[in-house]
């Protein structure tokens, strides 16, 4: 469970909702039209850039920004240099028992224990974190095409309330309700835009940024095993993944298993 989306999205809407208390009537800032306008046009707009296909896509992909399911990648190299040895004293076939919670980690090892040549492991492999990567992609852009409609249909809202009141100033009471919606669909639109699309969008590209790390990390690994490369050079190899800060010391790749 990613806290930091949870609590950014809970906190960002909290703080909006207690300035509305503390200022006056929450019901004021309710209004039917506005929402119509804004969460109804924003929709119809991303259906017109994307697929329907690709939109619902989209709201899966949304999913890992709340829950993060991926894996330290120090916790995929001290897997990896421990396999590196048993390969190395027992063969590829002790792998046949090993099981990892990372399914595309499992698939490489599967494809090793078949035999399946060096070359074709990694370009399956490859391929398959592509297709993923992009699919991730195009969720990003979903959003992103969300965080840019909702504002636009927050301002035509704006001018639809304007027009409204403009046309009707003889009748004083009408013009509240129409300068409601014209602002009320600003609001709605930047809410939309800025504490829920934008930061998914943002999320989502950090997280599949890390993904790509994750997999290449892995690719390498099924690699290195299948050439039989000793543990500790493999540990030196995997460590580069990793930022400068948190590189194991010289001692500590000494203390690597051989």
């Amino acid at each position: 469970m990613d806290l930091a989306t949870i609590i950014g999205i809970i906190g960002g809407f909290g703080i909006i909702v207690m300035a509305i208390l503390m200022g006056g009537d929450f019901i004021l800032f309710v209004n039917m039209p506005s929402i119509l306008v804004v969460v109804g046009g924003t929709t119809f707009v991303v259906f017109i850039r994307f697929p329907m296909g690709e939109i619902f896509n989209a709201f899966k992909v949304a999913a890992n920004a709340f829950v993060n399911r991926l894996e330290s990648p120090d916790t995929l190299i001290t897997s990896a240099v421990e396999m590196a040895g048993m390969v190395r004293k027992e063969g590829l076939l002790s792998l046949e028992e090993q099981e990892v919670d990372d399914s595309f980690f499992q698939k490489g090892l599967t494809l090793c224990v078949d035999g399946h040549p060096p070359e074709f492991v990694r370009k399956l492999l490859t391929q398959d974190m592509n297709q993923n990567i992009m699919r991730h992609e195009t969720g990003q852009k979903v959003w992103l095409a969300i965080g840019d409609a909702a504002p636009a249909m927050g301002m035509i809202g704006t001018l639809i309330g304007l027009v409204q009141m403009l046309a009707n100033m003889e009748d004083p009471e009408s013009i509240g309700p129409a300068m409601a919606v014209a602002l009320l669909t600003t609001l709605y639109g930047a809410l939309i835009a800025n504490i829920i699309a934008i930061p998914i969008a943002e999320k989502l590209e950090l997280l599949s940024g890390l993904e790509k790390l994750n997999k290449s990390l892995i690719i390498e690994t099924v690699s290195g095993i299948q050439e039989g490369i000793n543990p500790r050079v493999m540990d030196e190899s995997l460590q580069t993944f990793l930022p400068t800060g948190k590189r194991r010391s010289g001692d500590e790749e000494e203390a690597a298993p051989a």
